[in-house]
């Protein structure tokens, strides 16, 4: 009786032990890499990139999701080896409020916030007293003001960066009038407003193309650039530096500017 008991125990620790060494299926090659993303463009990237990892031996499982809270959790449980749906501050934001161990491994691309106006045709002819819409929410208010600085309409206190407000205007150039409007809400504006700053997906859904009719728009330097995001321990994780890789290739970038026309833009270029 007692030899059954010291082998069972001793099968126990075998298991244990062996299931305590078991190496992420992520690491090096001949295996699978199990990627969250929302459908476009992120999947359709992914999709297209799909080829060309296996001619790497990596498989790529695209799990699909249609919201912006899961993709970070899973990440960090360990049910996905990466995932590709948000921009930089989102990620920093979500893991920063949930304590999680994220991090990013490659900037692919962003959608560009732009500039419209009906009324002017380019930056030197926005007036004296103008009014410009921007959105209202906190992330997009700020990305817009980040923008409108950069065009030279206004100054930002020094530091302020993506948590800008309208409060943080140190100068404004051309006296304009700022109103803040729900982000969906900007297109319709267009008519009344001078000048309108307006997320690429509302300005997509308004006929807008980005890359022809905004007066100005944000390029590969924005804050807002969508990533690759990873958990922190799996930075040196090979089969995920090749997905970076891939990711941020010239094949990737010509099917950017070919699929989107201007509504998407490579990052890293």
């Amino acid at each position: 009786m007692k030899k059954i008991v010291v082998l069972s125990l001793a099968i126990i620790v075998l298991i244990g032990t062996s299931v305590g060494c078991t190496k992420p299926e992520t690491e090096g090659e001949g295996l699978t890499l199990k990627v969250g993303a929302t459908p476009v463009p992120h999947v359709e990237i992914l999709e297209f990139v799909k080829p060309i990892l296996e001619e790497k031996g990596i498989t790529l499982q695209i799990v699909e999701f249609t919201d912006y809270v899961q993709p970070n959790l899973s990440l960090a449980d360990g049910e996905l080896d990466a995932n590709f749906f948000q921009h930089i501050p989102y990620l920093e934001g979500f893991a920063k409020d949930h304590g999680l161990d994220l991090t990013y491994n490659a900037k692919v691309h962003i959608e560009p916030m732009g500039a419209y106006s009906q009324k002017i045709g380019n930056i030197e002819q926005l007036e004296s007293g103008a009014l410009v819409a921007i959105p209202n929410d906190v992330t997009n208010g700020g990305r817009a003001l980040l923008l409108l600085e950069k065009a030279g309409i206004i100054k930002l206190e020094p530091g302020v960066g993506i948590d800008a407000t309208v409060k943080d205007i140190q100068e404004n150039y051309k006296d304009v009038e700022i109103t803040e409007l729900e982000a969906a809400m900007l297109p319709r504006v267009l008519q009344d407003a001078d000048l309108a700053v307006i997320n690429t997906n509302f300005a997509l859904e308004a006929g807008l193309v980005p890359d022809k009719d905004a007066l100005f728009i944000e390029d590969g330097d924005s804050p807002y650039v969508n990533v690759l995001a990873i958990r922190s321990e799996d930075e040196e994780t090979q089969a995920l530096i090749k997905l970076a890789e891939v990711l941020t290739s010239d094949q990737v970038a010509q099917f950017i500017r070919d699929e989107y026309k201007g509504a998407v833009l490579p990052a890293f270029e």
